[in-house]
């Protein structure tokens, strides 16, 4: 017996339903974090304020794509479910990537403030061990996303979703 014939064949509301977590976090990703972040970083200083709106946007996004991946039915469609829990799960690793961020970006500014710890150095930590691996991710996750985003667009699965959600290995 063949993965095809076990799976339903999707119809094309099905994979246009199916598409819309991988658009949202793709466009978080590539419009939120690489576009916006670059144009404000270009104004200089006196626009830097602005740059908490890419970490609200971001969050926002990520709670979205949580709160509808736990409000979606299997029973009503098991191939736009699972897209669905895709995104969820690489929003999820974005999102502990954002956290690891922060933390660092406090644990500096803390040392900055309570240890004195020189100016340059708080910039080195947040810049090597929060935005590198950020930037990485993001880079990395747009790779990723944009497979799963073909997969939707072709009515198929990824294959560790098909184990994981199916039960099949290929």
């Amino acid at each position: 017996m063949t993965i095809q014939s076990e799976i339903p064949t999707p119809t094309e509301q099905e994979m246009a339903a199916a598409k819309r977590p991988h658009d949202i976090f793709l466009s978080n990703l590539i419009m939120n974090h690489i576009l916006l972040f670059t144009g404000i970083s270009t104004f200089g200083p006196q626009y830097i304020y602005f740059m908490a709106l890419v970490p609200f946007f971001s969050i926002c996004a990520i709670a979205y794509t949580y709160y509808r991946s736990t409000h979606i039915k299997r029973e009503d469609s098991e191939f736009v479910y699972v897209h669905w829990q895709v995104a969820r799960r690489w929003s999820r690793l974005f999102a502990g990537v954002l956290l690891l961020l922060a933390s660092v970006s406090l644990i500096a500014f803390s040392a900055n403030h309570y240890l004195g710890l020189m100016k340059e150095a708080v910039y080195g930590l947040i810049g090597g061990f929060g935005l590198l691996p950020t930037l990485i991710t993001v880079l990395v996750l747009i790779v990723i996303e944009s497979d799963s985003l073909q997969h939707a667009r072709t009515g198929t699965i990824p294959k560790w979703a098909l184990k994981k959600f199916y039960g099949i290995e290929s």
